[in-house]
């Protein structure tokens, strides 16, 4: 293939949705354009949609007429992606595969495993978070090629994944990747995506929206994630400069749980009119108050959407449930229960009101995003460091890292209301602390900007435009077993030692010089790592001899491996530890042997710990 024919693509494989969009990547001036993704949208119908839910359904052996599934690059299949999956899903929940993203960056389950659909019927074939992301990606290269005519692996592509992902979950995004043929695709941060999609759109003009000292704060609030993050604007050699200084922890909150708001405010108002709905009816209900929740957010002259769900029990049988939910309704659900009014201590609330709960995923405890925007800015208070402004001088001393612009993304934000609320509750924080209200910068296509962020970032790669600088959103260590005198009922000292400094560039490396460690080989070991989004200035080799775990260092998967060496089975071999970011943007350590040959290389085991 020419290099004139190679396209920049941008993916957004999102919890809810996903999207394609892409450019021309030698030419001197781009403007991303989407995909539209060609996909079952019901029985024996293929038609062309802006998105492609990020659903899998796994239909019953005799559920659904032979082809009607069919896509014109794969037929014969008992699965279906996108439109007709989230659909059928509603009427169906058990034989439905979501949240795969999710799943994707969970700690506590094998997440190569078959475990989805979770909770799903005893006589469905199930599949792993890995798997599901990898059959999205499959269906968005069959549709590109439907499309371009070209395999989706022959272009430069860029996968977006949340900031909030740690390295395991971003090993295990390459590797639903590689499945769907995708070879070494770059991994872009979301709202940096976003970021790049607004300057994009805004052509040149972008440097007279925004100024040295500037500190921008992307709010990123997707189907199934919260993902926040701050860029500062800076000067060099006379150029404006943007630099990504902190991102938040992985939330998992966003626009299901609106849905499930809805759909709990709809069931009560229902029961106290008698009607009464089972398990499987409030699934259905959320699915049906998920479409009337976007077309309220999406057109302001709506008042009112009319929802309906299917009859059960005796009744019920043939029947239908029908009521409605009202913008006014919609507005007081999603404003208060998700954007209240709080100051800047307030934080979200973590504890539950149970001591057992249901194993499944870590949901935020606290649905107040303005909670946890103020603890995502109160534990950034001293990431500005020394950049000028007055949004540093202010951060300071007020205890809180200061915006003076915010940006938007995800579709919940289509509701202005949701957009003037949260600049509300920002001006006041920001005013108590003397500065000045952060002013919004204008983001459109708010479903696909990261899609379109993605596409425009393959561009600047190139060589073209202005690239965030950023490297690795975390300080990465790994766990040492201290060499100090035994103490009677005290487990040994573990010291953490880092590997990887915050801000690590892709295909950049690392050596912790001037220190050595032993590894067993030829027996199984495990290997503790690390990680912190707050430890901004430890430097490579640093030594963290005790830490607080909930504030500082958060524990990643372990890594699991045997270290095989020929004749040294329970040997003792001394190492040097070596760390990479590749070039798309993942974690490598090594172990080289001192005075041999042997250089193991450390993989992150993701199954649950046991």
């Amino acid at each position: 293939m020419a290099s004139s024919d190679v396209r920049g693509v941008g993916i957004d494989l999102g919890t809810t949705n996903s999207a394609v969009a892409h450019v021309p990547i030698q030419a001197e001036d781009v403007e991303p354009e989407s995909l539209e993704v060609l996909q079952v949208t019901g029985p024996g119908e293929v038609s062309e949609r802006a998105l492609l839910p990020s659903f899998l359904y796994l239909a019953g052996e005799h559920e659904m007429p032979q082809g009607s599934l069919d896509l014109p690059w794969a037929g014969e299949r008992r699965f279906v992606v996108g439109a007709f999956a989230r659909d059928q899903g509603a009427r169906v929940p058990a034989r439905l595969v979501a949240s795969a993203k999710s799943w994707l960056c969970h700690p506590g389950v094998d997440r190569r495993g078959p475990i989805l659909p979770w909770k799903g019927a005893d006589d469905v074939e199930r599949m792993s978070p890995v798997d599901a992301s990898s059959a999205y990606l499959s269906h968005l290269g069959g549709a590109w090629r439907a499309a371009h005519g070209t395999d989706l692996a022959s272009q430069k592509v860029v996968l977006a994944v949340p900031a909030s992902f740690d390295a395991a979950a971003r090993d295990l995004t390459v590797e639903a990747a590689a499945a769907a043929g995708l070879r070494d695709p770059v991994l872009l941060e979301e709202p940096q995506a976003a970021l790049y999609a607004w300057i994009g759109r805004t052509g040149g003009a972008w440097r007279t929206e925004v100024e040295v000292g500037d500190v921008i704060l992307v709010v990123d609030v997707g189907g199934g994630t919260t993902d926040l993050s701050l860029i500062a604007v800076s000067e060099e050699r006379g150029g404006l400069v943007l630099t990504r200084v902190a991102v938040g922890e992985h939330i998992l909150l966003g626009g299901d749980n609106m849905d499930l708001a809805l759909a709990h405010a709809v069931r009560s108002r229902l029961a106290s009119q008698g009607t009464k709905l089972d398990g499987w009816q409030v699934v259905e209900l959320g699915h049906v108050c998920r479409d009337a929740k976007e077309r309220l957010l999406s057109d302001e002259d709506v008042a009112e959407v009319p929802i309906a769900v299917k009859g059960r029990g005796s009744r019920l049988v043939g029947g239908t449930i029908r009521s409605a939910v009202a913008r006014d309704e919609a507005a007081q659900v999603l404003l208060e229960g998700f954007f209240p009014c709080c100051d800047v201590g307030a934080r979200p609330k973590e504890s539950r009101s149970l001591g057992l709960t249901e194993w499944g995923l870590s949901y935020a405890a606290d649905t107040s995003i303005t909670a946890h925007l103020a603890a995502f800015l109160g534990r950034h208070a001293g990431a500005l460091g020394d950049l000028p402004g007055a949004a540093a001088e202010t951060s300071a001393w007020a205890g809180f890292a200061v915006p003076t612009a915010v940006l938007f993304n995800g579709g919940v934000f289509r509701s202005t209301a949701l957009r003037r609320r949260v600049l509300e509750v920002l001006g006041s924080w920001v005013e108590t602390a003397g500065g000045q209200p952060p002013r919004e910068l204008e983001a459109r296509d708010l479903d696909r900007a990261v899609a379109l962020g993605g596409a425009y970032y393959a561009w600047v790669r190139e060589g073209h435009g202005l690239r965030i600088r950023g490297g690795t959103a975390r300080a990465y260590y790994v766990g040492v077993e201290a060499a100090v005198p035994a103490v009677p009922g005290m487990p040994p000292r573990v010291d953490a030692v880092c590997v990887a400094p915050f801000g690590m560039e892709e295909g950049s490396a690392a050596e912790l010089s001037g220190r050595e460690f032993g590894v067993v080989v030829g027996q199984p070991m495990e290997f503790r790592f690390f990680a912190s989004s707050v430890r901004r200035d430890d430097a490579v080799g640093h030594v963290i001899e005790s830490w607080d775990v909930e504030s500082e260092l958060a524990e990643l998967p372990p890594l699991r491996a045997v270290l095989q060496a020929d004749g040294q089975e329970g040997a003792l071999v001394p190492v040097r530890i070596h760390s990479r970011i590749t070039e798309v943007g993942t974690l490598q350590v090594w172990c080289m042997e001192r005075d041999g040959h042997g250089r193991w290389k450390l993989e992150f085991d993701v199954r649950t710990r046991g």
